[in-house]
């Protein structure tokens, strides 16, 4: 395959809809983008040239847990290579929490990363939330809507019943221990019904970026379409009983232990 260059990419965006100015909240695979002008710092220097000056460019910059987490250098985990550089970027500003952090470089950064609560890492008061309050964009390049923290967040504005706990190491007063963080987890391979959500009211943009297939969409239009599926079915984004789906049943196991 042939190289995309810098502008070509930049043009595919501006054409795809990232505002300039605007907050928008990235989840890519750099493999289905490749190759590109520059390799993943190229990707990350088209999307803040798309954005401009004035714009806001986030990426999750999540861990395991399972260690003390220090924001300048515990290295990501399964997000990809172009957040893992990104967050490591001179200026970028990353998160605090010791699971979800987000990584935002531009105008609105501090604010998007400021210290949120350990649960839900998705919720209202989390970078995520921060975006979809100023009324930002999210793009899915070269992964689906599996990969979408914001519907995280939907799930924790329509209430959903289901909540599992994962073990998290926290530091509090200069010692290490483990506390269990409730999140609205589970396979996610359900997260994709809002591809078919989103088309019918013509609320995603589609295209190329690089080499690898976009979507692109609102924030605050994905959460409102999203609470409403929700609240008329809390259990959509769970797989059927008999799909032998451990994660998905160990949520639902969780709605008989969950607290009113």
């Amino acid at each position: 395959m042939l190289e995309v260059s810098h502008a070509r990419m930049v043009e595919q965006l501006r054409t795809l809809g990232v505002r300039e100015g605007g907050t928008l909240l990235v989840h890519t695979s750099f493999k289905a983008v490749r190759p590109v002008e520059g390799g993943p710092l190229g990707l990350i220097g088209a999307l803040r040239a798309a954005l401009g000056p004035l714009g806001t460019l986030v990426m999750p910059a999540m861990t395991s847990g399972d260690t003390v987490f220090d924001p300048a250098s515990t290295p990501t985990e399964n997000m990809g290579i172009t957040a893992e550089l990104f967050w490591r970027q001179p200026g970028v500003m990353r998160s605090t929490h010791p699971g979800g952090s987000f990584a935002a470089v531009g105008p609105h950064a501090a604010d998007i990363c400021r210290p949120q609560p350990l649960s839900p890492p998705h919720g209202p008061d989390s970078p995520v939330g921060r975006v979809h309050d100023l009324g930002g964009q999210v793009l899915l390049l070269g992964v689906s809507h599996g990969e979408n923290t914001t519907l995280h967040l939907a799930e924790a504005l329509a209430q959903v019943p289901y909540s599992v706990e994962h073990p998290c190491v926290v530091e509090v007063d200069g010692v290490a221990r483990t506390v269990m963080i409730a999140e609205t987890d589970h396979c996610c391979s359900r997260f994709p019904l809002a591809d078919d959500w989103l088309r019918a009211l013509g609320l995603q943009q589609e295209g190329p970026v690089g080499h690898a297939h976009a979507r692109l969409c609102d924030a605050r239009a994905l959460v409102e379409l999203t609470v409403r599926r929700l609240t008329a079915e809390p259990l959509t984004f769970l797989c059927p009983h008999d799909a032998g789906c451990e994660e998905c049943d160990g949520a639902r196991q969780s709605i008989a232990t969950t607290p009113a």
